[in-house]
Parts: structure tokens; C-alpha cells; sequence
């Protein structure tokens, strides 16, 4: 079938069909820039970049776009998520952002996430945003209040809460919107702040100096690099509402036009059941997972839920995903073995490659069912038995073919998932590190058992002079590299 996709504005799995032809504009709700960027966020931005690989795999030009919040995203108390984490480290606002933003695309690298065609930043907006606001003045969508606040009447827009489904009138005041005596409705969302002169991130308007609302700054970047309407809005369940729900009501109050086609929401990751979270302190850092997982493992654990559901972080769960990604890495590392030995060739054994084709259609079939990548790793994990059994059968076969086995493997599992790096060199080599390690420490285990503590210590000082550090846990020795010592 062709490609269909489930979209939370119908909530229908809908055919995909482009705006422009062979062409996607394609917007996700980008972080925000206080903090190391956490396992959830790496939930969503994988999820979301096998879906911009898989639509180029698909021959669409993609321009992804996605956002970073650096001002405007307001916590209940009233306070901005940046100038509350700046003010506690002492330092300048856009100096903390500089900081998390490096870091988040160093993760986002890490994982090897392709970056986004263009990541605007909202306080580079602001223009864009004040024509927005002022846009929905006039229009009697928006009002201002006394004291240079400016707010979208929920009550001007009849669709409002067509994504989420909620009806707006039961909404009690509290209710995950900030409750503000100059607000006419309770679900009023602020389109813009008046600031005192002691706030830093602020900005000249008609209505005073003040800052964004997180809503409008969305809207701002989406239609400036992909215009009123473009094809797919990613980013995640939880900001279903009131964010995307602001975002559709803000846009199309404003341009008269449908905001964009398709929303594609992901689901979250969880601890125990309950959604990974900063606020809730229960989340791990990419930076410190990749100290213990490989990105790749990481990558497959994610992709081995359906993009849509939420899965349940755990250490097992994710050691499970890393024995699985290593089936699938060890054959494709003996097919290349095997190729750099081959007889040379210059075509491919079309009998055997036709014997393949099922594979990339039941492997394309999967992706075009809603990006289904638990189907499409099973695929993979199908070719595998295949390969595994013609190398076993020790047949000779021409390094053309071979080769067209291998590109079968870059293709699905590289370009498309991206768990199946290009060269598996330095992945293989690290195994065999990892490996020599934990016979070390097995040998140190069992000094320690049997009371040798300077046999024990010895090993240990050892590695310390080679910057491996050892940390002795209740559930065993945990070892890491400390670069630059």
C-alpha cells in the first residue's frame, strides 16, 4: 500500500498525499533550552527523524524545520524556564541557552539524528511573533489587557480544542491553564507578556516591553519557513494540549488557512509507567546513558516501540535492545568480511537478489503503514536468517552480489532506521575493549571474594593509569573512560 499515516486531527489513518507535489514541509516542536536534553527528548527527535529519513527514502524533498524555545515557555508560577535556570547557575540568559543548545545537538548528533534542514530560534522571532499578535487584534481574536498583556480569546475561535477534543467549557480554572483575573475565559492563552524593567529577555511592542507567549512563538517559525499551511506537524502527545491545541487555534484565526495537514504525535517515554520528566526528577541524560548504552542500542530500543505508544525505560529493556542490534550488526560485519574477501565481480547474481525483493517490499510495506518500525526491524531480523544462512553455507558468491546484499542493509537499517552504521570498524574494535574489560574485572570480582583487597586494588590502580575508572555499585562494578586525564 502506499504510504498512510495516522493523523490526531481526524484521528483516522489517512493516506498520505502531499501538499506539493514530491515535496514535505514538515515542523516539530523543538526543546527547550535549559538543561542536558533527557532520554524523553531522544523519544520524540528519533522517532521524528526515521519519519524525515524514511519520506527522503521515499524520494520527497524534506524540509524539516524545528524550533528552539530559547524565551517565552513559562512555568506555572509565572516564571521563564531560562531566566529561573540562568538566575540559579548566575549566569547570562543567552549564555545558558548557547550552552544547552550546543549540548543538545551534540547529543542529538550522538545518536545520529540528522539535523533539521532549519533550527530557528524564537528570540530571533520576535518580529514575526509582534505581527501575529497584532494580526489577531485587529481581527477581534486577541485582547489586551490594562496592564500590557495580550491574550487570545478562546471564545473567537469555535474550533478550538479540535485536535484535543476536549470541550473548552468544562475546563475548571487551574486546569493546565494559568488562572489570571484579567482573562476573559479561564482557557484564554497568553499571546504576549508585559515585562517589568528588571526582566532581561524582553522586547519593545505596541502593548509595552514585554515577551512572547510559548504558543505563538510555533506558530511565528512554522509559517515563516513553511508558509500557512504545510504537510505534517510532529512532536509530542503530552503538548497536545494546550500547545498544539494553541498553535492550530493562533494560526488559522490569523492566516484564514488550516495550519497544517497532518499532526504526528509521539508517545512518551516512561519510568515505571509514569512519563519521564525533569520536573518529576526521574530521567536519565542522554550524556550519562551513552556512558552505559551505545547510540545505536538506545536507537533501537526506541524504534522497537511504535512511535506512537509509550515505552517503559528500564536497564534490562535496554540491554535486551542492544543483544538484538548485535545479531543484526555481527551478520552485516561477516557479510562485509566476506565481501573484502570475495572474487571480484561486476554484476550481482540477479536469481539470488530477486530472492531479496520480498524483503524491501514487506520492509517498505511496515514504514508505509504509519511508520511501523517494530515491523520493519522484524524484516531485518527475516533477511538476517537468510544471510546468515548463505554464509554458512559457504557458496561461492561474486562480490557484486554480496555488495547488493550489504546495500540492502545500508539502505533499511541505515538510511532508514539509521541503527546500521557504515563502517563497523570502530564498533567491533570497542567490543573487543569491552570485553578484555569485564574478563579483567571478573578476575578482580574474584580477588575481592576471596579476600586478596591488594591484588584488587592493584587491577584497579591499574586501569586508573589507562583514565578507566571503576565504580563499585551494589549491583556490581560499573566501568567508564575519562577522556583527558
Amino acid at each position: 500500500m502506499s504510504l498512510h499515516i495516522f493523523n490526531y486531527l481526524t484521528r483516522e489513518k489517512e493516506p498520505f498525499k502531499a501538499l506539493e507535489r514530491g515535496q514535505v514541509g514538515m515542523y516539530v516542536c523543538g526543546p527547550t533550552v535549559y538543561d542536558h536534553a533527557h532520554l524523553g527528548h531522544a523519544k520524540l527527535y528519533v522517532a521524528m527523524d526515521v519519519i524525515a529519513r524514511y519520506l527522503r527514502f521515499q524520494g520527497y524533498k524534506v524540509r524539516y524545520v524545528q524550533n528552539i524555545t530559547d524565551v517565552g515557555h513559562i512555568l506555572d508560577t509565572g516564571e521563564d524556564r531560562v531566566i529561573k535556570r540562568a538566575r540559579r547557575e548566575r549566569v547570562e540568559p543567552m549564555e545558558l541557552v548557547e550552552t544547552y543548545t550546543r549540548s543538545y545537538f551534540e547529543d542529538m548528533d550522538a545518536l545520529n539524528i540528522v539535523r533539521p534542514n532549519i533550527s530557528p530560534r524564537a528570540s530571533g522571532h520576535i518580529i514575526e511573533q509582534i505581527e501575529i499578535v497584532t494580526g489577531l487584534i485587529e481581527k477581534g481574536h486577541a485582547y489586551e489587557t490594562y496592564e500590557g498583556d495580550v491574550y487570545f480569546s478562546v471564545a473567537s475561535f469555535p474550533e478550538y480544542a479540535k485536535l484535543s477534543g476536549r470541550n473548552v467549557d468544562e475546563l475548571e480554572p487551574g486546569a493546565r491553564v494559568a488562572v489570571q483575573a484579567n482573562k476573559r475565559h479561564p482557557a484564554d492563552f497568553a499571546l504576549w507578556k508585559h515585562a517589568e524593567a528588571e526582566h532581561i529577555l524582553r522586547w519593545p511592542s505596541p502593548w509595552g516591553w514585554g515577551y512572547p507567549g510559548w504558543h505563538v512563538e510555533c506558530s511565528a517559525m512554522a509559517m515563516r519557513y513553511l508558509g500557512q499551511t504545510f504537510d505534517i506537524h510532529g512532536g509530542g502527545l503530552e503538548n497536545i494540549f494546550p500547545h498544539n491545541e494553541c498553535e492550530i487555534a493562533q494560526s488559522e484565526a490569523y492566516t484564514g488557512q488550516p495550519f497544517a495537514k497532518y499532526f504526528v504525535l509521539a508517545g512518551s517515554l516512561t519510568v515505571n509507567g509514569v512519563k519521564m520528566s525533569k520536573s518529576l526528577g526521574n530521567f536519565l541524560s542522554i550524556k550519562d546513558a551513552l556512558k552505559i548504552y551505545s547510540p545505536e542500542g538506545i536507537r533501537f530500543f526506541i524504534l522497537s516501540c511504535h512511535y506512537r505508544n509509550p515505552i517503559d525505560f528500564s536497564r534490562e529493556a535496554i540491554i535486551a535492545a542492544e543483544r538484538g542490534l548485535e545479531r543484526l550488526t555481527n551478520t552485516v560485519h561477516n557479510l562485509r568480511k566476506r565481501i573484502e574477501h570475495a572474487m571480484p565481480s561486476g554484476t550481482a547474481d540477479l536469481s539470488y537478489i530477486t530472492e531479496l525483493d520480498p524483503y524491501r517490499h514487506a520492509f517498505i510495506e511496515a514504514m508505509n503503514d504509519d511508520f511501523n518500525t517494530p515491523q520493519a526491524i522484524a524484516v531485518l531480523f527475516d533477511i538476517n536468517r537468510e544471510v546468515n544462512a548463505l554464509l554458512a553455507s559457504g557458496e561461492s558468491m561474486g562480490r557484486g552480489t554480496l555488495s547488493a546484499i550489504d546495500n540492502l542493509y545500508r539502505d533499511l537499517g541505515g538510511k532508514v532506521l539509521g541503527i546500521i552504521p557504515d563502517d563497523l570498524t570502530e564498533k567491533f574494535s570497542g567490543d573487543i575493549v569491552e570485553g578484555l574489560i569485564n574478563i579483567i574485572l571478573d578476575i578482580r570480582k574474584q580477588y575481592r571474594e576471596s579476600q586478596e583487597w591488594d591484588r584488587a586494588d592493584e587491577i584497579r590502580r591499574q586501569l586508573s593509569d589507562l583514565n578507566i575508572v571503576i565504580d563499585d555499585r551494589p549491583e556490581g562494578p560499573v566501568w567508564r573512560i575519562e577522556r583527558g586525564q
